[in-house]
């Protein structure tokens, strides 16, 4: 039973650093934000996080924040950080979440909502814009996910 409250928590915490993400690229106007709960699904992460720029110079301005905004709000910084601004996709993996931010063009290419339909998605349009870590009002589990 330990280790089952363990995981609650590690998965609280994931959906959490998935949220922020999604605010923070908010805070820089990316359209089409989504997150996916891939905790069933797939073993290596917990969340998606899928937000779409209108152009190159949008994309480097919002993945930049999220890196920013995680590390000063919850003092996490990636793992891995891939893709350049010019390919139209750019990757933070944080371990238990992962951000994909893509140009329009490329999000409709590479249509990961396709690839993993199965995935539950998060409502993400109500968290709080000054949340941080420190504060347990913050992450609300709806219903569905009980």
């Amino acid at each position: 039973m330990e280790c089952r409250h363990l995981n609650d928590l590690d998965t609280q915490a994931a959906r959490m650093l998935a949220l922020a993400a999604a605010e923070a690229a908010s805070d820089k106007k990316a359209s089409d934000v989504r997150i996916l709960d891939l905790g069933d699904l797939l073993g290596i992460t917990d969340y998606f996080v899928l937000v779409s720029a209108t152009n190159e110079r949008q994309l480097a301005s919002l993945t930049e924040e999220v890196e920013r905004q995680l590390a000063e709000r919850l003092g996490r910084s990636p793992r891995r950080r891939e893709g350049q601004r010019d390919t139209g996709w750019m990757l933070l993996d944080y371990g238990d979440i992962v951000v994909h931010a893509f140009t329009e063009e490329q999000r409709r290419f590479y249509d990961l909502e396709r690839l993993w339909s199965d995935a539950p998605v998060v409502p993400c349009d109500t968290a709080p814009a000054a949340a941080t870590a420190g504060d347990p009002a913050w992450y609300a589990p709806d219903a569905s996910t009980q």
